[in-house]
């Protein structure tokens, strides 16, 4: 396989790539970014972010990106939906309301695992994919990718048992 090749125009040396990038290569470096957020998060709040560093975590615009307020409410869900940010404004700095589904109301301390992953909607808008919202879930976590998806694919299952809105 050919690598790519240099070229000079002026002082400036550009790459010339063998094949046209792809979205997936325009996705690994969000991917990447999200996680390193995460990491800092992990690093400012610890890897055990519990309710009362969740709502700390989104008043701070280094890693929430615009005012986010939690709202126990499913009816704004879809059916099976555990969470979902949807904007205040026609501006992302007029700031979203994180609907939580009410069944996680009752224990607190998950409810974070379940918002960090929504977290990447607010914060990269709709480039944001699944694998973001996992890397940066994650690392904020100090979780394996494999592990915090297995674990929001548990909570999201406790909605099974329950009937719709």
């Amino acid at each position: 396989m050919e690598g790519p090749r240099c070229q000079r125009r002026g002082s400036i040396q550009f790459l010339r790539m063998s094949r046209p990038l792809s979205v997936e290569d325009a996705r690994q470096p969000m991917a990447a970014h999200a996680a390193a957020k995460g990491c800092e998060i992990r690093d400012k709040y610890g890897c055990r972010i519990g309710w009362k560093e969740l709502l700390n975590l989104l008043e701070d615009r280094a890693f929430v990106r615009y005012p986010c307020e939690i709202v126990f409410d499913a009816g704004p869900l879809l059916p099976g939906e555990f969470a979902c940010p949807l904007p205040k404004g026609a501006r992302p700095e007029d700031g979203f309301v994180m609907y939580v589904h009410p069944l996680f109301e009752k224990d607190l301390e998950e409810v974070p695992l379940l918002v960090l992953y929504q977290l990447a909607g607010v914060n990269y808008g709709s480039f944001a994919s699944a694998q973001d919202a996992e890397a940066f879930g994650a690392a904020a976590l100090g979780l394996d990718p494999e592990d915090y998806y297995a674990a929001v694919c548990r909570m999201a299952d406790r909605l099974d048992s329950v009937t719709a809105p």
